[in-house]
Order: C-alpha cells, then structure tokens, then sequence
C-alpha cells in the first residue's frame, strides 16, 4: 500500500521519486502545513495582546479607583472634628471673637473636604432611606408624613457619590 502523499513531508519523498506530481502535492501539504500554524500563531497573537490590553486596562482603572478613593479613609477620620466644629459653633460664648473664629476654621475645612469629595447628606423635607439614613428615634404623630425625618441627630456624608456615613435622624411613623 503506498503512503497517502498529502501527507508525506519533503524529509520522507523517496529518493527516487523524480515525479513532478508528488513533489508537488509534498509541497502542497507542506504550505498548507505552514499556513495552518501561522494561522494559528496569528490568532494566539492576537489572543495575547487583546489579554495584555484588557490587563493593562484593568489596572489603569483600579489605580485611578485607587487615588480616587485613597482620601476617604482620611476624610471618613476627620468627620467627628467635623462635628465637634459644628457643636462648638452651636454653643453659646461670651467672647464673640472666639466664636467666629471657630466658625472660620470651620468652614475653611469643610470647603477643602467638599474639594476632595465630600458630600452632605440632606435630610431637611425628605422622606427616610435606609440606604442614606439610619433611624435612632421613631416618633409616632399626625402632623408629619409617614416615613418623613423629623430631625437630624448627626449629619451624613457621601464621598465622591459612595455612602460614607449615613446620616442618624429621627422619622415620623403613623400611629
């Protein structure tokens, strides 16, 4: 039985097998040979670099993510001097000169959170969210919405549109 000659590489045509028709066909298994495994080169070229860009992507993104969010563990620190500002700035002194300086400090660090990201959380006329709100006191009255906040215990704040801190308050619940 004689080979089958697509399949037969050069290395392997008889010596003395001069016929043009069989060096032709071993030459023709062996570029198709060929372009097979560049084909497939090819596609597993382009599968590395599309694996590289996504790669590289990926880290550009968690980076920037990384900076973005880097300050909010600071920020998150500074929030109960924030609010003993806010309280100092709610009590009554004497000397008034004391007083607005608080009150300049203040601002001045508020203003520069606000910069970074800092963003209050408004309670004022809304109806309560679990997501941005925590509920310390339920008060039971007519004269309110259901759900509505009444008040605000401690004031909430979101960093960069991520809930930092939710804000405490007190909502109104129908009998």
């Amino acid at each position: 039985m004689e080979p089958d000659k697509s399949q037969v590489t050069p290395q392997e045509l008889p010596a003395d097998d001069p016929s043009p028709v069989a060096t032709v066909e071993v030459l023709t298994a062996e570029r198709d040979q060929l372009a097979a495994e560049k084909a497939e080169l090819e596609d597993r070229l382009l599968r590395a670099r599309a694996e590289f860009q996504n790669a590289r992507t990926r880290a550009e993104r968690e980076r920037s993510e990384y900076i973005q969010f880097a300050a909010m563990d600071l920020v998150k620190d500074l929030l109960p001097v924030l609010d003993d500002f806010e309280r100092a700035m709610r009590a009554e002194t004497a000397d008034k000169d004391y007083a607005r300086g608080v009150e300049l400090i203040y601002q001045r660090m508020y203003d520069q959170l606000r910069k970074m990201g800092l963003e209050p959380i408004e309670t004022e006329g809304k109806l309560f969210d679990p997501n941005l709100h925590q509920a310390i006191d339920r008060v039971q009255t007519e004269d309110a919405e259901d759900q509505a906040i009444l008040g605000e215990y401690q004031r909430g704040y979101q960093f960069k549109g991520k809930l930092l801190r939710p804000a405490m308050v007190r909502v109104a619940v129908h009998p």
